[in-house]
């Protein structure tokens, strides 16, 4: 296995377990939310898929100055069901899962992604690994939702 085959099983079996997750959420429950400053279950399950394409354009731009120049698909799409934002996301998600794929692994090492504007720069190879690990946080976060509304919680480890 190569840097790339790594990076996109990782993504691949962050995204599996995000979904098994996002699917055990009640309908009914996805604008729960522990508090008035926290995100819903849709929020959250929006926040994810959205940030995976603004990540994708801040990476493909080299830096967070690309959110100003591109129009967001999702800015205007209102959250209806979790299978809904699936094939809305699907494309945009191959979209980003080629460019992982076509990266060379001098460009993991020397692109610089210039996120200076929220206090960092990282490499390329750095930045996918955060995106992964950002779905992840939200991930578990979902399920302390699941804990706490007293809903059943998929087991992600298998």
């Amino acid at each position: 296995m190569n840097e790339n085959d790594l990076l996109i099983l990782n993504f691949e079996e962050v995204r599996r377990r995000s979904i098994k997750v996002w699917k055990a959420i009640p309908k009914e429950m996805l604008n729960w939310k522990p508090d008035d400053k926290a995100f819903t279950c849709g929020e959250m399950i929006r926040h994810v898929i959205e940030g995976e394409f603004l990540y994708h354009q801040i990476l493909i731009q080299r830096g967070s100055a690309a959110l100003s120049d591109i129009p967001n698909p999702y800015e205007t799409k209102e959250f209806s069901t979790v299978e809904e934002e699936l094939v809305f996301a699907k494309p945009y998600r191959e979209d980003f899962l080629c460019f992982v794929r076509a990266l060379s692994k001098s460009d993991l090492e020397s692109v610089r992604i210039d996120r200076s504007d929220v206090g960092y720069v990282r490499t390329l190879g750095d930045m996918l690994l955060r995106i992964a690990y950002h779905e992840s946080v939200h991930t578990g976060q979902l399920l302390d939702y699941m804990r706490t509304m007293g809903v059943e919680r998929p087991n992600i480890w298998d």
